[in-house]
């Protein structure tokens, strides 16, 4: 199966083209193509996505990304005839049109919606066997992993669903059955993340930036919270991590003034304090490890109770080599025998090949949800 996938949740305006085979309980993929266009530079003046912005550049990157798919030049929005008339040896040969629905920013969802709409409307003439399907985002990031051919992937699974909007944790018994552990109960990790960095007077995304900064710091510097860590159920709570960061500033109101600029660390055994300034990568790497600590006791915990023979992480947050790093170190360290699987870097971030995914498993499986935008959608 031939597969067109759309994705414009938030403000990666993301295509692919992807051949899946072989069903629903070991499915392989193949991507042809895979094409995301950023709006990182767009939004990062504001310090967030700014969702009319984000879909002025879908309306704008959408057209110029599936001609670059289907290899058609000056591909145009709505499609004309010349267009549906065209020398693509592609576009007749795609089978199911895959399209975020939700969760997400609405007047984004809705963009990607009505695109994928208008092709599948215009491409069924002259393809009759084309379906259209609508797919969670959260699908999308489950799946994820199975883009990897090198993966091995044994049943059960406690999936870690970790992004700027969500911070779920799920038992997967098999590709089309899984439930619900836990979940944030206020901000997602991702989220947290990006809320310290701005308190850091770090630029947007927050993520990688904490990231690059963690690495030159000690994450023992700081005795920041673990929210909810020693709580005996699998929900989280970042909200409150968050505030301690703030509080600390807060209270070390006389160094706060070279927040901006973080000093070299000429000892790396050096205490958090450097002479009468903060040491930024100290924070960075103290608030890194307090997050990464929950989310790696919450999944082994969960994965020792049901027995699960793989642990797998997706979602922004899942990109973090530091973060994926610990959880190796962890599983070894507790002598657990379970499979570590993280998607690709660029599987992680949003993107069109995991809709795909999502789409040929939902498909098979005849689960279909509405070609309307679900701003709040859960699993």
């Amino acid at each position: 199966m031939r597969i067109l996938s759309i994705e414009t949740s938030c403000d990666e305006t993301a295509i692919a083209l992807v051949e899946a085979k072989d069903g629903i309980n070991r499915p392989r993929f193949k991507i042809l193509k895979n094409l995301v266009a950023s709006q990182i530079k767009i939004h990062r003046p504001f310090g967030g996505v700014v969702p009319n912005l984000a879909k002025r550049e879908h309306l704008k990157n959408l057209p110029i990304l599936i001609g670059k798919i289907l290899k058609i030049s000056n591909f145009q929005f709505p499609i004309s005839k010349q267009i549906l008339n065209s020398k693509s040896e592609i576009l007749n040969t795609i089978d199911l049109i895959a399209v975020t629905v939700g969760p997400g920013l609405e007047p984004a969802l809705w963009t990607g919606i009505n695109f994928a709409k208008e092709v599948y409307k215009k491409f069924k003439i002259g393809n009759r066997k084309l379906k259209i399907i609508g797919v969670s985002h959260l699908d999308g990031h489950l799946y994820s992993s199975f883009l990897n051919p090198k993966s091995s992937i044994l049943y059960p699974i406690i999936n870690l669903i970790i992004s700027g909007g969500h911070t779920i944790l799920l038992l997967t018994k098999n590709p089309t059955h899984y439930k619900k552990l836990g979940e944030t109960r206020d901000d997602a990790a991702g989220e947290c993340f990006d809320k310290v960095a701005r308190l850091l007077n770090l630029p947007y995304p927050g993520g990688p930036e904490i990231e690059k900064l963690a690495k030159l710091g000690n994450p023992s510097a700081i005795k920041f919270p673990r929210p909810m860590i020693n709580q005996k159920n699998y929900d989280f709570s970042f909200s409150g991590l968050k505030t301690s960061v703030l509080y600390y500033l807060r209270d070390n109101t006389n160094l706060t003034r070279k927040i901006r600029m973080p000093r070299i660390r000429i000892n790396s055994h050096h205490s958090h304090k450097f002479a009468d300034s903060y040491y930024i990568p100290d924070i960075a790497a103290s608030f890194q490890a307090a997050a990464f600590d929950v989310l790696i006791d919450k999944a082994l915990k969960a994965a020792k109770e049901f027995r699960a023979r793989s642990i797998i992480i997706s979602g922004g947050v899942a990109a973090n080599k530091t973060l994926q790093s610990k959880f190796k170190s962890e599983i070894r360290n507790r002598k657990l025998k379970i499979n570590f699987l993280a998607p690709l870097k660029s599987f992680c971030t949003d993107n069109g090949a995991m809709i795909a995914a999502a789409g040929y498993i939902n498909y098979l499986r005849g689960k279909k949800h509405t070609l309307k935008a679900q701003g709040n959608f859960s699993l």
